[in-house]
């Protein structure tokens, strides 16, 4: 069965893949809703859903009466911003994950299905082997796996596209598990402790685990995050 938010997907990369090769340049219109609607083979209302994702990725912006014109932003060639992601340290990384992780466990939490739970407890079973058999690389992989499962577990649009803007700051942040194996352990139990406040759909604890999990990340190579305060007043 194909979903509304397959179809958003599957637009918006079509949409940005274009943008990549300059079919409409920084400051261009896109064609007219209904016109681009029959290029992509879709209906207005999902490609008007696929250009508010466009809007939140700072790739084009809606002006009243006149259309669809594409940001500079745009300009940005993959080299580029892989290059600017290189860039990051592993605060800006792990403060990025505290910001997006615990608010999408939450919602995952709300609507997952046994299914999606036990393809979730599948990816720490590999963790775990991987821990049992002392391979860091397959442990890197299960790590990468499960949190981005977490991401591609909503139904939200945005957030499964913003995984993909995500994804090298996730596998940098992975990099600390090559640089201290020795800490797989803990990393397994904290996924794990998400994992069980996901299937008793308890969204609170399930948000409180995953930022426990990233700032004892952080704490593992001496970092001590500046996160808000989850208690003003107390």
């Amino acid at each position: 069965m194909i979903t509304s938010s397959t179809v958003v997907n599957s637009v918006v990369e079509k949409l940005r893949a274009a943008l990549a090769r300059g079919e409409w340049r920084s400051g261009e219109m896109l064609p007219g809703q209904r016109d681009l609607a029959e290029k992509l083979g879709i209906s207005r209302p999902s490609l008007r859903e696929a250009i508010i994702v466009l809007e939140t990725l700072g790739l084009v912006r809606t002006l009243p009466s006149k259309g669809v014109v594409v940001l500079e932003a745009n300009a940005l060639e993959p080299a580029v911003q892989e290059s600017a992601a290189a860039q990051v340290s592993m605060e800006d990384v792990l403060q990025l994950r505290y910001t997006l992780e615990p608010f999408i466990v939450g919602l995952v939490a709300q609507s997952i299905r046994s299914k999606e739970v036990g393809q979730l407890r599948l990816t720490l079973m590999d963790m775990r082997e991987a821990l049992e058999a002392n391979d860091c690389e397959a442990g890197v992989s299960a790590y990468i796996a499960f949190h981005e499962e977490l991401f591609n577990l909503t139904s939200n649009p945005i957030f499964q596209s913003v995984v993909q803007q995500t994804s090298n700051a996730l596998k940098q942040s992975a990099q600390v598990l090559r640089n201290s194996p020795e800490h797989m352990a803990e990393r397994l139990e904290e996924n794990e402790a998400v994992v069980r406040a996901i299937r008793a759909k308890n969204s609170a604890l399930a948000g409180a685990e995953m930022r426990r999990h990233i700032l004892r990340e952080g704490q593992r190579v001496g970092i001590e995050l500046n996160v808000p305060d989850e208690n003003p007043g107390n």
